[in-house]
């Protein structure tokens, strides 16, 4: 998949107060938690995600796997790379971590995403045009620096 070529839906930014190896451990553990529920799994395969369960190595490295989500790249405490697909989108999800200050690490999440065909049009307004993405994506993070 060319994530270069998807189109740009959004990017949230965090400043997590940890080093970017405890930032990049807490994104493991959060993404790991948030994803392998069983009702991600059921949401997953309701859309038919490539992606139904998770797999492959843990902590998270390229091959990994959860519901919805694929990591494409892993380059440890500096950036993530989830990709993945269903019958309403091609999308990607990538984590750049990056020293903010002495102890701090700036948190990005940037989603990419097209939205095929009527049904991807309809998909794009009940999850992005709803706000509803957006409110997922800074929980996603929020859930990270507390962690």
């Amino acid at each position: 998949m060319d994530i270069t070529a998807l189109p740009r839906i959004d990017e949230h930014t965090t400043v997590v107060a940890a080093e970017p190896a405890a930032v990049w451990r807490a994104l493991g553990e959060t993404l790991d938690r948030s994803f392998t529920h069983p009702r991600a799994a059921r949401y997953a395969r309701l859309v038919g995600a490539a992606d139904s369960a998770a797999s492959g190595p843990r902590p998270l490295a390229e091959g990994s796997a959860f519901p919805g989500f694929r990591v494409a790249a892993a380059d440890p405490a500096r950036e993530l790379v989830l990709i993945g697909r269903h019958h309403y989108s091609t999308y990607a999800l990538i984590f750049r971590l990056e020293e903010a200050a002495t102890g701090h690490t700036r948190l990005r999440a940037e989603t990419r995403a097209r939205f095929p065909g009527p049904g991807g049009a309809l998909y794009r307004l009940l999850v992005v045009g709803t706000g509803g993405h957006a409110v997922f994506t800074r929980r996603l993070l929020s859930a990270v620096r507390v962690r």
